[in-house]
């Protein structure tokens, strides 16, 4: 299932796809965004293992994406695996590929497609003069006409005497100036909105889609969903809109889409730009306040709120294309989250950030008459602390950077765990031989069953917990051999870049 980080029981893995790598192409623990192919949405504690989509989509897109949906596990990246292999063997394709269903972004940055456990959140559909625009003009204009029926309201109407007999309209005199004390949704809102952005994605093809981002320094890096960028990432056009209606050209520094995590730099940022604070995701608890921010639908700069429903929540996404997939342990919010929303803060009672809305679990009713999935309160967020190192990398060196265990684990969920394969990738060693699984004693057949006091129910849900690491962590790990329960110290490796 996808989801996002939560502190509940990890729920049951997807449905048994073809076993993939836990590292590089080997094998390696994938992602926590963005874990692969669904859009995120807050689900139960132990809800079926389906793929979620992305919060936002293309033009034409996909499943949710990143903002609020995502594929089996938040709004993700992409994943598509190898016909031709073993189905006893992990896919050659790096990250590992989506479990089969897993259902795709279909949003240039969101994700179109069903719904399920992680989906990433759909982007809004392609503007076109059909039936989504008549039918977003019609909701407007109903909004037009009630509030002027009710504007009458606050004014009083006195007839005048007079020889014309015309009517004079004198304002009423009630009310005072409104305040609004720090720490209400809406003192949050009015400090947090200037700081975030609708991102529109063009690839060189004219294809892309709405995605959300917000500020990440005062250099103008803008932190945001891999699958909202990823149709501009080779000679497309991507642009940075704030809520005041300026409007920047920005290119893309680095994505990472295992973590479904991007970083763009707008050309000739403005020298009054504010960082929205970070938070720490590892300190969030049940039940805290949530507010989302986005542009679902296109509706930029819409606020939504919630409380977080849960934590570790093991999710992978993928768009659907056959590209690669997204893994993470998300945090599962119930605030509106619809495509277009990926990409976007989520946001604590303070106004910090603490996560990245990048899927969303969704049934496959469409909104505004596009046939995407909207928001049925299953939200996944990728955690901030985990989006933050990312970014940092990425801004760095312009590549991501993964921890990994050095083998290949299986994709399916009838293991009990996440099962070292006998075989790895194209042919290669299922254990790397010198890498951390071999010095820590592990070998093909064993079934990881805890990483640390965190329970693996699959190859996903290790996948995702060891991305929410760094390299060189030292973890434990528990497996099961020989129907004996055994443990061991492992020291993470990395792996540089997504290929």
């Amino acid at each position: 299932m996808s989801t996002e980080n939560e502190g509940t029981a990890v729920p049951p893995a997807p449905s048994a796809p073809p076993p993939a790598p836990v590292d590089a192409p080997a094998a390696s623990a994938y992602q926590g965004h963005p874990v692969p192919g669904a859009a995120p949405d807050p689900a139960p504690s132990a809800p079926p293992q389906a793929p979620a989509q992305n919060a936002d989509q293309g033009y034409g897109s996909g499943p949710q994406g990143p903002m609020g949906e995502t594929g089996w596990g938040p709004h993700g990246a992409h994943g598509g695996q190898d016909p031709t292999a073993s189905p006893s063997a992990p896919d050659a394709s790096w990250p590992p590929p989506p479990p089969p269903s897993t259902p795709s972004y279909g949003d240039g940055g969101a994700g179109h497609g069903s719904g399920g456990w992680g989906s990433p959140s759909p982007q809004p559909a392609p503007k076109s003069g059909g039936g989504r625009g008549r039918m977003l003009a019609a909701v407007l204009v109903a909004a037009l006409v009630a509030g002027g029926a009710g504007g009458g309201l606050g004014y009083t109407l006195a007839k005048e005497n007079d020889s014309n007999g015309s009517t004079t309209v004198s304002a009423s005199t009630s009310g005072g100036n409104v305040k609004r004390d720090p720490g209400t949704v809406a003192a949050v809102a009015a400090k947090a909105l200037p700081s975030t952005v609708t991102i529109e994605a063009e690839s060189s093809s004219g294809e892309g889609g709405t995605g959300t981002g917000f500020v990440f320094d005062k250099q103008g890096h803008i932190v945001t969903n891999n699958h909202v960028v990823a149709e501009a990432v080779d000679g497309g056009k991507v642009t940075a809109t704030f809520p005041n209606g300026k409007k920047y050209d920005a290119e893309v520094v680095g994505h990472a889409q295992g973590y479904d995590v991007a970083v763009i730099k707008l050309n000739s940022a403005p020298s009054d730009l504010n960082p929205l604070p970070l938070g720490n995701s590892d300190e969030v608890a049940v039940g805290d306040s949530t507010i989302a921010i986005g542009a679902p639908f296109g509706l930029s700069n819409t606020v939504t709120t919630g409380i977080i429903s849960a934590k570790n929540r093991p999710v992978a996404s993928s768009d659907g294309s056959g590209s690669q997939a997204s893994y993470m342990s998300a945090l599962q919010t119930d605030a509106s989250i619809n495509p277009g929303n990926s990409g976007g803060p989520l946001l604590d009672a303070q106004g910090n950030v603490i996560g990245i809305n990048s899927a969303i679990q969704s049934t496959s009713n469409g909104g505004f008459g596009t046939g995407q999935a909207g928001s049925i309160g299953l939200g996944f967020a990728i955690p901030i602390n985990q989006a933050k190192y990312v970014a940092q990398e990425l801004i760095k060196t312009g590549k991501p950077v993964y921890a990994k265990i050095g083998a290949s684990v299986s994709l399916e969920d009838a293991t009990g765990g996440a099962k070292i394969t006998e075989q790895g990738a194209g042919g290669s060693e299922p254990v790397d031989p010198g890498g951390p699984a071999d010095k820590a004693g592990l070998q093909p057949g064993d079934v990881i069953t805890k990483l640390d006091d965190r329970v693996i129910d699959s190859g996903p849900t290790l996948i995702g917990e060891i991305w929410t690491h760094k390299p060189g962590d030292e973890v434990t790990i528990t497996y099961e051999r020989d129907g004996k329960e055994r443990t061991t110290e492992l020291t993470l490796g990395s792996r540089v870049g997504d290929s």
